[in-house]
Order: structure tokens, then sequence, then C-alpha cells
């Protein structure tokens, strides 16, 4: 089993900056790529981002190119998703993943996730 938590949503102003953290425990972190997905009220889960275990290669939603930046620290089990030039379209709770190894933007190939953290974006 992998346990996941994240942190660092919050209320922030459109255009303004926001950095999600989720820390993993229970397995080898490094065996395990990380995703990021999001789902707002009313809609499906959206693919955000995803990280190759060993950080080489990382992914991309088309609606959040250019803005958002994965990134992982081994040592210290934690994915990071850093959120810049935030939109009202990102509001949403947004949750992080595990699957071992490899990245998809599907999320239904993910065993392990958090509980979700809360971002919204006032206009």
């Amino acid at each position: 089993q992998v346990q996941l938590v994240e942190s660092g949503g919050g209320l922030v102003q459109a255009g303004g900056s926001l950095r999600l953290s989720c820390v993993a425990s229970g397995r080898t972190f490094s065996n395990y790529a990380m995703g990021w997905f999001r789902q707002a009220p009313g809609k499906e889960r959206e693919f955000v981002s995803a990280i190759k275990y060993n950080g080489a290669s990382t992914t991309y939603g088309d609606s959040v190119k250019g803005r958002f930046t994965i990134s992982r620290d081994n040592a210290k089990n934690t994915v990071y998703l850093q959120m810049n030039s935030l939109k009202p379209e990102d509001t949403a709770v947004y949750y992080c993943a595990a699957r071992p190894y490899d990245t998809t933007f599907y999320s239904s190939l993910y065993p392990y996730w958090g509980q979700g953290t809360q971002v919204t974006v006032s206009s």
C-alpha cells in the first residue's frame, strides 16, 4: 500500500501562484510514477500532470502546459505541483496519485490516491 497526503491548496486570486505537495509513505517512493489530477464540481476527473519514477520525464494536460510544473524529491518522498498564472477555471479539488514506474494520463490506472486538496481561484 502507498499512502498519499496532499497539502498546499487554498484561495488565491487569478494570476497568482500556489505550490501543492504530496507526501508518500508505505512503499519505496522512487519506484512509483506520480500524477496530479483535478476534479471540479459537476465535471469528470481531469489529468493535470505526471512524472516518471526517476523524474526523467514529465507530461502535462493541455490546459496547464506552460503554467504548471511538476517535480519530485525522492529523498523526501514528495511530489510537487507548482501552479503559476492561475485562472478561475483551475478551481478544483486536486489529487495526487501513484502507480509503478511509468506515467499515464488514465486515472483508472493509478491504484493509489490521496484525499485531495481544494484550490479556489477567484476572479
